[in-house]
């Protein structure tokens, strides 16, 4: 990395950091999600088992052990002791529980050793690993009907099961995230490395019996933060199994992602494959393969980095340069991220998620940021 890069990442995470600080001030005790007018309401008292209600706390953790400061600590902590409303829900939970308890309870107790964080941790791994079903070998999505559903966002939940399977020795939780790993690449990637969002399987055998849109534009079209997910996932994935599949998938994966995003200025659209109009971007997926592409980076040979970090740079600058609001006076700092293409109230709008990978992002260029995964 360059000095001129990090001097560059500096100056924009000193910006963005500044805004965060009075918007942590402002916030309170509330879990944002998406601004409403500028401003965060608490998504936390509609849904506390809702699956973004993590990104807050780990945006936080992350600034706090790069600054110290104590109010993005509390902030962080909240969060995490409200989450035990979901675990007391129980029924709300489902395979996002690796992104709320690893931004949380597992962040807290790398940073603090909190007995309590780690009791936490654990009991959310045991979770996830209770929805594996042995005999399709692939964990089971949300709380629908069928029986037989699987999403490429599982992959960014796999981490919860490597940390407990290394924190206590208990191999069967990598066990089941390998397992898992394994069953995307067999059903809902493409040999061209996109991705479905969705498969539907028969729960007995695994055999795949429908490919549905999910939150891209249909069936067979390319969802970009699920390809973001993909990306990051199986990134993370290598890192804790070291297993080279899993790093040469996030290798074509990433080329993939990179080859599309150049057209549109290295913004992501919301899906590669849908009709030209209207034009429709996802933010949130340039900031989550920005860190995925960072995270392979760090697991090549050096003549091959900076093929991974000057792709990650050119999104990162994208966001920063084109789609950020550094004005503390509103809440929300990552523009124009979309929650799903046909969610007319989703196109556009700042969404947490996006805000916590831009500073990830902006802190891995710097060696500042800390393993939350």
């Amino acid at each position: 990395m360059t000095p001129e890069l990090k001097k560059w990442a500096t100056e924009i995470y000193e910006k963005a950091e500044a805004k965060l600080e009075v918007t942590c001030q402002r916030t309170g005790d509330k879990i944002p999600y998406i601004p409403i007018n500028g401003r965060y309401d608490d998504h936390g008292s509609k849904s506390i088992s809702w699956w973004t209600n993590s990104f807050w706390a780990g945006m936080m953790w992350q600034l706090f052990q790069a600054t110290g400061k104590d109010c993005y600590k509390k902030s962080a902590e909240n969060t995490e002791s409200r989450l035990d409303g979901a675990f007391e829900n129980f029924v709300g939970l489902h395979h996002d529980v690796g992104f709320m308890y690893s931004h949380t309870a597992v962040a807290n107790y790398r940073l603090t050793k909190n007995e309590k964080s780690l009791k936490r941790g654990l009991h959310a791994a045991g979770i996830l690993s209770g929805r594996y079903n042995p005999a399709a070998k692939f964990i089971l999505a949300w709380n629908v009907e069928s029986k037989g559903w699987m999403i490429i966002d599982t992959m960014m939940n796999l981490p919860l099961l490597f940390w407990a399977a290394e924190e206590i020795n208990r191999p069967h939780y990598a066990y089941v995230a390998k397992a898992h790993a394994d069953a995307v690449i067999e059903k809902l990637l493409r040999p061209d490395g996109s991705s479905n969002h969705i498969a539907i399987l028969d729960h007995h055998t695994g055999e795949v019996l429908e490919l549905p849109g999910g939150q891209g534009y249909e069936s067979g079209s390319s969802w970009t933060r699920g390809q973001a997910w993909a990306l990051y996932g199986f990134a993370l994935t290598y890192q804790y199994a070291k297993d080279a599949k899993y790093l040469d998938t996030a290798k074509r994966i990433a080329h993939y992602f990179t080859t599309n995003v150049e057209k549109t200025g290295h913004v992501p659209l919301c899906d590669f494959r849908a009709p030209k109009e209207p034009v429709l971007y996802d933010t949130t997926a340039g900031a989550i393969a920005a860190c995925g592409l960072l995270s392979i980076a760090e697991f090549v040979p050096e003549h091959e980095k900076s093929l991974y970090e000057d792709a990650a740079v050119l999104m990162l600058k994208a966001l920063a340069e084109n789609h950020a609001d550094f004005n503390p006076e509103s809440d929300g700092l990552i523009q124009n991220g979309t929650v799903a293409y046909h969610d007319m109230n989703g196109r556009h709008v700042p969404i947490i998620y996006g805000d916590y990978f831009f500073i990830e992002g902006l802190l891995r260029l710097q060696n500042k940021h800390f393993m939350i995964w």
